[in-house]
Formats: C-alpha cells, structure tokens, sequence
C-alpha cells in the first residue's frame, strides 16, 4: 500500500476466518495460563488502557520502578510465559525474513474503549528483525508515521486476519491505535479472551 512508510508491508486476510477462531482459543488458553496484566508507565505510574499477557521466552512490560523492558517471567505469578503457539512461528517464518525465531509476542488485549498512543516498538537489542503483528477480533483505527516524532503519519484499518510487518525503514516508526471500531465478528466474540473486543499480537526478536 502506497501509503505506508517504506519497509512497512500490510497482508491483508493473512489468516482465514478459521485459523482466526482457532488462534483465538489459543489465545483464550494462554491467558488461562499467564493472568492479563496492566503495565504502567515509567516515573508516573499511570496504568495503560490496554491489558496484556506474553508468551515465548521473553515478555513485555513496563511499570514505574523498572520501566520498559523484558522479563523471562510473568510479573504476577512468576512463572515462565506460555510457548509461543506454532501457527505464530508459521506466520514468522512467511513474513519476517528473519532466520532466528521469536523471542517475545506480546498479547494486547483491547476493550471497546482502550486505546494506544504513538510510540516505537525499541527496547530491543538489535532492529535488524521486523516486528510481526496479527490482529484478531475487532477493526481498529491504525496510525503510523515517521522515525521522529511530529512527523506525517497515516491512518488505515487493521481487520481480524490482517499482519502487519514493520521492517527496514519503517522498523523504528511511530505506531499506534486511535480507536477500536465495534465491528467485532460474532464467531469470535465466543473464542477471544473476556472482554476483549480485539487482540493485537506481536512478535519480536529481542536479542
């Protein structure tokens, strides 16, 4: 799409409506295992809106006292994360154009009301790897834009099925999610996580 920044490549319908509830289930079963958590922000402590969970050998999280970073343990139950299910290394091994497996995918689990400032995904050692993520559940409204922040950004729905590859130049752009639109598919109201209206996994390397 000529709108995205280069190195930016959205698939759309990357996974059919079955493969969707199926990696929902998963999901749902993973969740079981890792508890949703909410990170905070550094220095202010502010919960984000979104929950989440990890699997793979590193997760993401972020509170007041450590800040963003990577842990090989779940912060509430201190156990190690789930694997990451076979379908998201499948998924890897089509788009990432990365020899080395996944370390980290994280589980942002949206309510109708969350939402996801811009950022850059960079607390990771080496940004040579592209970051995979797959949406699940409902639309949302996506936003991204340059390496600085202030630039031009773009805006585009992410549907459930879609993959979004952020490598190359646009490996350090600004992303977020303005709003989730309430267009979930009723099949996949029954397999998500509770009170979740969409699920955004992403995969990383970290090392």
């Amino acid at each position: 799409m000529s709108e995205l920044p280069p190195g930016a490549i959205l698939h759309r319908g990357f996974l059919n409506p079955a493969a969707q509830r199926d990696l929902a289930r998963e999901i749902s079963g993973i969740v079981s295992r890792a508890p949703l958590f909410i990170s905070t922000m550094p220095r202010t402590g502010a919960p984000m809106s979104v929950r989440m969970t990890n699997c793979g050998p590193l997760g993401w999280l972020s509170d007041k006292d450590g800040g963003y970073r990577y842990e090989p343990r779940h912060p509430v139950t201190g156990e190690p994360w789930p694997a990451i299910p076979e379908v998201l290394l499948n998924a890897w091994k089509q788009l990432a154009d990365c020899p080395a497996a996944p370390e980290a995918c994280l589980i942002n689990v949206y309510d109708a009301d969350a939402r996801m400032g811009l950022h850059q995904d960079r607390d990771e050692k080496d940004f040579s790897a592209p970051v995979v993520s797959l949406s699940l559940g409902s639309d949302c409204r996506f936003r991204i834009g340059q390496t600085k922040r202030g630039g031009k950004t773009v805006s585009l729905v992410l549907s459930s099925g879609d993959a979004l590859v952020l490598g190359g130049e646009s490996r350090l752009s600004y992303h977020g999610v303005d709003r989730i639109l309430p267009t979930l598919p009723a099949p996949m109201a029954l397999a998500l996580p509770a009170g979740a209206a969409r699920v955004n996994l992403t995969l990383r390397r970290v090392t």
